[in-house]
Formats: structure tokens, C-alpha cells, sequence
């Protein structure tokens, strides 16, 4: 049975490896029965459409020290 062949193999794992083995059994057995409900929802496009204009300076190029900054310059 497969089970009991990973029961053995782990058996053979060095005491200080089976933190990580124990981590990668507990994401399959919990981290996969969430991740379903981990996903983001889509929201529709447009919600606030009435609410927020878009500026029509937010399509205007950024000055040169604002771009540094995102350089890390």
C-alpha cells in the first residue's frame, strides 16, 4: 500500500530533515483543501466609475525626480 511505503521512507528521513517533511505534508493535507477559498474573488470592472475620475495628469510623464526615486537613485 502506498501509504505505508511513504510511512517507511519518512522512517529513513535523519531526525533533523522531518521539520521539513513535516511542512510539506501539513501544506498538502491543509494548505490544498483552502486554497479553493485563498482565491481572490474577481470583482466586476467599473465600480467606481461615477465615483472616480482618472486625472488627466495621471497620463502626463513622471518628472525626473520622482522616476529616480523609483530607481533608487
Amino acid at each position: 500500500m502506498l501509504q505505508e511505503q511513504i510511512i517507511n521512507e519518512i522512517k529513513q528521513i535523519p531526525s533533523e530533515k522531518l521539520a521539513e517533511v513535516y511542512d510539506l505534508i501539513h501544506y498538502f493535507r491543509l494548505g490544498l483543501k483552502h486554497e479553493a477559498n485563498a482565491l481572490p474573488k474577481q470583482r466586476p470592472i467599473g465600480l467606481a466609475k461615477e465615483i472616480f475620475q482618472t486625472p488627466d495628469s495621471f497620463f502626463e510623464p513622471l518628472q525626473d525626480e520622482v522616476l529616480d526615486a523609483f530607481e533608487g537613485k
